[in-house]
């Protein structure tokens, strides 16, 4: 006797709703928590438990040694994806470098940043970045504070940085600051042989650095990933 196969329950069409979300509208893969917040599943095994069972059924692949490691081939009505080998071809993976602050300074442990778990990273749409960009050395950052979120960049957020020394009037860096070995992100600006690192958020006031050569500029940010969004700077 041959065993029919079952089909698909109502929440393995949810999620591959959600993957097909992501993979159109944001670019990059959920991760585990963001597909069971979205599908309304609380427990990352349950979420697990199905993309395993959409595996087995070729609705998806997976890769459990890359974070974000799962691309959807066929959508709930069993169709084809188009363009589904162009879209993977098409991913760049940044990595985490650790994390950063947008209110307050922080000071890093023993490095410019506090360093990953080196299998973590972000995978980003190459298209979502200029052409210079992409090809950019670039890294990735947790965001802690709100001192740019009208900038819209906000507590938790992700930002990609592109490694450079320099930074114009203007544009939202990294910076470390010598004097007290702390980084910061904010918009730079050099003025009257000063530097003032200007906060987007009017609660907050700047940081004027009277040494310009204490400031350190580390990366400029090229884009902001957030829940269910990612936007080029």
């Amino acid at each position: 006797m041959v065993r029919k196969k079952q089909g698909l329950s109502d929440r393995h069409k949810k999620i591959l709703e959600v993957l097909e979300d992501y993979q159109e509208n944001v670019g990059y893969p959920p991760s585990i928590r963001e597909i069971g917040k979205e599908a309304g599943i609380s427990s990352t095994s349950v979420v697990n438990y199905y993309l395993d069972q959409l595996e087995d059924k070729g609705y998806i692949e997976r890769d459990r040694k890359v974070s974000r490691g799962m691309r959807l081939i066929k959508d709930a009505a069993g169709n084809l994806i188009d363009a589904v080998e162009e879209a993977l071809d098409s991913m760049l993976r940044i990595p985490l470098a650790g994390r950063i602050g947008a209110g307050i300074v922080i000071q890093p442990p023993d490095s410019d940043f506090d360093i990953f778990p080196a299998d973590e990273g972000i995978e980003v749409a190459r298209s979502m970045l200029s052409d210079k960009d992409a090809n950019a050395s670039l890294y990735a950052l947790e965001v802690e504070g709100t001192s740019m979120i009208d900038a819209m960049v906000d507590d938790g957020d992700i930002v990609i940085m592109k490694h450079t020394q320099e930074a114009r009037n203007g544009e939202m860096v990294a910076v470390r600051l010598s004097d007290s070995n702390e980084t910061t992100l904010k918009y730079f600006y050099r003025e009257n042989g000063r530097v003032r690192l200007q906060p987007a958020n009017p609660t907050m006031q700047p940081i004027i650095i009277d040494d310009p050569s204490s400031v350190e500029v580390q990366g400029k940010v090229v884009m902001v990933i957030r829940q269910m969004d990612a936007s080029p700077i």
